[in-house]
This record gives C-alpha cells, structure tokens and sequence, in this order.
C-alpha cells in the first residue's frame, strides 16, 4: 500500500475515536487504539491526547482518504436535502464538513461536534477560512452530544461508534435530538478490516445495529461500497 494511503487510513482510524463525539466516547479518533502495542490496554488508548492538531491535520485530511472513505456515497446515504440540519458527531479536524455543508445548502446547517476543544478551535478556523458559514464547531461532553429534542434532521458518526461509554444510552439520547424523518448513519470499521482499531474494540454491523435498535431506533444495514466500513442507519420508530 502507498504510503500517502497507509497515512490516510492511520488518520481515519484515529478520527474515529478522536475526542470528536458528544458520545460517551472519550477517544474518538480509531487510529489510536490501532497505534497502541497492546491490545489489552485498548481503554487507556481510547484517552489518547488529540490536543496537538496540526499532527492530525496530516493525517485526517490527506487527500488519499477519499479513496476509501467515499465521502460522496456516505453523504449520499444520509439522504440529505436542502436546508435540513445535520450532526457531525466525532468531527474531528473537519474531514466530512465541506460535504454535508454543501448538501444542506445555504439554508440548512451543520453541527460539527467534539470533545477536544483543539480540535473544535481548528474547526472554527478551518470553516472560517473555507467560508462555512452554514458550519457551526462545538465543543460537546463525551456522554452528551447537547442537542435540543426533535432539532436534528441527519446524524453522522464516522468510526467512532465502536468508542462510545453506555451506547445503548446514547442511542437513545440520538433518537431524542432526531425529528421524526431523521436518521442517524453509523460508519465504522468491519471486524475483518486490516486498519482499525484493536480487535477487542471492534463492533460488528449487527452488533451496533442492536445497539441503536436498544436506544429506541428502528435499524438497517445498509448497502455500499466502502472497502473497510460498514454502515448501519437508525430511524425513529412510528
């Protein structure tokens, strides 16, 4: 594998656990675990320090990631229409924000949410300098994504799920913020992926779809072309 790619798959793996959910997730950025020599201390690697941005800049936004991670068919999965408001939870340095800024429009907006407050600074300035104006950065605590009831339309957690504390809890609190045509989308690493984290932190698509379905959330496995991910999506129940 390329060496740029190799780069880019770190960095996914460590934006997933990186510090960016409002899930109880304490990392958020997957690469941290995959980089910890011992499996066995997976949960001192999900506390991983993501403080020093521009280290992970390098490595969350290489250009060769697109190779893998289809921002397109993800963004394309959530179903997004203009002027609907979108969560990014485990947003990391802002990999997925010009995206969904992009397909909510000038009307809609986007919350980009993180625990690390470094990285929610780099998203201010990140979305200042792209002119993001429909792109807000908040700073969010790891048990809690802060959102209102019934305001989100469309909720992404990108390779982060699998670090999430009391995911059943959370699900629920995810299906409270979604207004009744919302859905949540839950992209993560298949458990035979060669990039990732640990094994022991690994989640299946069935397991997280039980997970979401335990949080009050109808759920599917979705279809896609992602090499390394799966991708399970939850509706409000009717």
């Amino acid at each position: 594998m390329p060496l740029p790619l190799r780069a880019a798959v770190v960095a996914a793996a460590l934006l997933a656990c990186g510090d960016a959910p409002g899930p109880a997730p304490a990392a958020q950025h997957p690469g941290a675990e995959r980089a910890a020599p011992d499996h066995g201390e997976h949960d001192r690697a999900r506390h991983h320090d993501f403080s020093d941005v521009e280290r992970f800049v390098a490595l969350f936004d290489d250009p060769a990631r697109d190779a893998w991670q289809h921002p397109a068919e993800v963004v394309t999965l959530l179903g997004i229409e203009p002027g609907m408001t979108v969560a990014d939870i485990g947003a990391g340095t802002g990999y997925f924000e010009p995206h969904l800024g992009r397909a909510v429009g000038p009307a809609g907006r986007v919350l980009a949410l993180d625990v690390e407050p470094n990285m929610v600074d780099h998203l201010r300035e990140r979305c200042a300098e792209a002119g993001l104006a429909n792109v807000e950065a908040r700073r969010v605590a790891p048990e809690d994504p802060g959102l209102a009831p019934a305001s989100i339309d469309r909720i992404l957690i990108v390779d982060t799920w699998h670090h999430v504390g009391e995911r059943e809890r959370y699900a629920a609190r995810l299906r409270e913020a979604l207004r009744p045509d919302g859905a949540v989308l839950v992209v993560d690493f298949t458990l035979a992926s060669p990039h990732g984290p640990p094994p022991p932190m690994r989640l299946s698509a069935e397991e997280v779809a039980a997970e979401l379905a335990a949080g009050g959330l109808a759920v599917e496995v979705v279809p896609e072309t992602l090499p390394w991910q799966y991708v399970v999506r939850g509706r409000p129940r009717r």
